[in-house]
């Protein structure tokens, strides 16, 4: 499928506006662990995921990473064409985890588009607002529930995103996902192992008991 499958508002958008954006429009293939986005004084642009996965997170200043939300197909990121929003103070880099195709639409295009546009002012803002739903609800995870309720949370979803109980993912990640320590996250998996709720190997996490995840996350 083409990006006008892909686009939410395509139809709603004038031939004229359709065919400045296609005319801006440029795809990328990018491998696991590419960095699409991060330096403040760049503006990537917006991004449409057509496969694959992205993981948009913050970095703070000591070197620490937290996920903030992730990007599947159809997916689209606002946050790396931050320039064209003046009230984001913050910077969020944005990384493959999987190998992926996504488009890239200019920010001044899709900026000059949506002045013009009311179903895309509305998409945009519906998603803008989404997104910080996302970021309000990781605050909540952070303030108000512990570490462990966190990994349980975390291992669930990923089993439930790979559809599997076998996850491929190093302590070291788990710890950029959730603003945490490396040292930290191994302890926990540790105390997870030594309880039967999983099965620790090389780069590998096995989900044993789910039901005893799930009743600690709660």
């Amino acid at each position: 499928m083409d990006f006008q499958d892909y686009f939410p508002v395509w139809k709603k958008l004038t031939p004229a506006q359709q065919e400045r954006m296609l005319g801006r429009l440029t795809s990328r293939k990018v491998n696991k662990g590419t960095d699409i986005h991060g330096d403040t004084l760049n503006c990537t642009g917006l991004l449409l995921v057509k496969t694959g996965q992205l993981r948009a997170y913050i970095l703070s200043d000591e070197g620490r990473e937290i996920t903030i939300y992730r990007l599947f197909e159809r997916d689209m990121c606002l946050f790396s064409a931050s320039c064209m929003m003046s009230s984001i103070q913050f910077e969020v880099c944005v990384q493959a985890e999987k190998d992926t195709e996504f488009w890239v639409i200019p920010a001044d295009t899709y900026k000059s588009i949506m002045e013009e546009s009311a179903p895309l002012a509305n998409y945009t803002n519906e998603l803008m607002a989404s997104r910080f739903s996302d970021v309000m609800w990781l605050i909540e995870q952070i303030m108000w529930k512990s570490l462990d309720k966190r990994v349980a949370a975390f291992l669930l979803e990923e089993a439930a995103i790979e559809g599997k109980p076998e996850i491929k993912v190093t302590h070291e990640t788990i710890a950029n996902h959730l603003g945490s320590h490396r040292e930290v996250i191994t302890r926990m998996l540790r105390y997870f192992q030594s309880e039967g709720m999983v099965k620790l190997s090389r780069g590998m996490v096995t989900i044993l008991d789910e039901k005893r995840l799930r009743d600690l996350q709660k």
